[in-house]
């Protein structure tokens, strides 16, 4: 991997924590105990929550080092000093997610203060990205502004040259299809490139972006790392030493850190996450098998289905996906839990979400309960004939008889 300028001008006096990113065990185990060794000071079983925003110093003198001394560094678990910094429950929720994604790994306040804090680190002179989250795309117009950053097309990710980024989200939202990591790593190798990726829709165990080859790994753990619709979180992870002290120190001077109520549940939400991904991933992947078999006049309830449903995109409907040896297969251990479809008139995709029961109409996903939205009211772009689906950890045949009795409904209105 090629150095980072920016490496270069970090404060020497300064020295980061880095915890281990080796798991011990399975990830559902590792999730469960990898952070038993900030246990020492408390004999909770379920660790507790710390609210305060400094902490003491050492009332012993001898131990006090000033922040001007070169050998300046400290022990997270047990040397906190300012939150913007440190605390117990960020730092507890860090080895968590260092285990979980497989390098070290920062929490920020939101997804796109993540984003934000990669794009500060890198400051690229030319992104390649294509489609995908709007808000990603909002984050690169405030750097056209400031930097006058050159945004290119996927495509043309050859044209970059060192320094600049690849930007990869995958699987992309709102579609839930994949893209090739494998494939944009090597052309960043070639041009010496960085290549970061936006791994938010499939989390572990379904991909892992740094064994096909990413240099940063972002995840907005709002989603599934939250995964109870209660949190906002942002993630990046790399295993370049010198961009993750870089990393830490700009987020404590832009105080994009993670609070730590929001630290706090989202270790008590990585405790299921293994049991939770693999859940959803597996329940969509059959309601986009019966959708798409419905629609295409293969499947039951294809006289309803096929009369309002006009596509369906996911990762297992990619042609890719039947190649068994292929990179998708190879890239992702599971398709994900959100997908989209579109119907057949925009009326008819305003109108399905009041009549489903069980699918609450609103924005964002990863959470435990299904949701479905209209992308429209939240993405100016969008096709208003599309809807996202988020699935939860409801049984997917009582989500299938919900979606089928909203296209009934919607079958018996065009009607009158």
């Amino acid at each position: 991997m090629q150095s980072n300028p920016l490496s270069e001008t970090a404060p020497a006096s300064t020295s980061i924590p880095q915890p281990s990113s080796t798991p011990s065990a399975s990830l559902c185990t590792s999730l469960l105990h990898v952070d038993s060794h900030l246990n020492h000071l408390f004999a909770d079983v379920a660790p507790p929550l710390h609210v305060s925003s400094t902490f003491q110093y050492s009332s012993d003198p001898s131990k006090l080092i000033p922040a001007k001394d070169t050998s300046l560094t400290f022990d997270p678990s047990t040397d906190h000093i300012y939150s913007r910094l440190t605390a117990p429950n960020g730092t507890r929720l860090e080895a968590l997610l260092t285990s979980l994604i497989g390098g070290p790994s920062l929490a920020y306040g939101s997804g796109l203060a993540a984003l934000f804090g990669a794009y500060t680190l890198l400051n690229p002179r030319k992104v390649a990205i294509t489609d995908g989250y709007h808000g990603s795309h909002g984050i690169l117009d405030i750097f056209k502004r400031l930097t006058h950053l050159e945004l290119l097309p996927l495509s043309r990710a050859d044209e970059l040259g060192h320094g600049d980024v690849i930007h990869v989200e995958t699987p992309l939202n709102p579609y839930g299809e994949a893209r090739n990591v494998a494939h944009h790593a090597s052309i960043a190798e070639k041009t010496g490139a960085v290549l970061l990726v936006d791994a938010t829709l499939a989390p572990p165990p379904l991909q892992d972006p740094f064994a096909q080859g990413a240099h940063i790994v972002m995840h907005s753990g709002t989603k599934y790392i939250g995964g109870h619709t209660d949190l906002l979180l942002g993630v990046l992870a790399t295993r370049n030493k010198e961009w993750f002290t870089q990393l830490a120190l700009d987020r404590m001077y832009t105080g994009g850190v993670a609070g730590s109520m929001e630290c706090w549940l989202a270790v008590r939400s990585l405790r299921t996450m293994e049991v939770r991904v693999t859940r959803q991933s597996e329940s969509a992947s059959a309601l986009v098998d019966w959708l798409e078999k419905a629609r295409s006049g293969d499947g039951p309830n294809k006289d309803v289905v096929g009369k309002v449903l006009a596509k369906v995109r996911h990762a297992s409907l990619q042609e890719e996906a039947k190649d068994e040896d292929g990179w998708l297969r190879q890239q992702m251990k599971g398709w994900g839990a959100l997908f989209a479809f579109n119907l057949k008139k925009d009326e008819l995709a305003k109108r399905l979400p009041s009549k489903l029961k069980l699918f609450m109409h609103a924005t964002s996903l990863g959470g435990v309960e299904s949701l479905i939205e209209w992308r429209a009211m939240s993405d100016e772009k969008a096709d208003p004939t599309m809807l996202r689906v988020s699935v939860g950890l409801e049984r997917w045949e009582d989500l299938r008889d919900d979606l089928l009795k909203g296209f009934e409904a919607l079958v018996e209105e065009e009607r009158l």
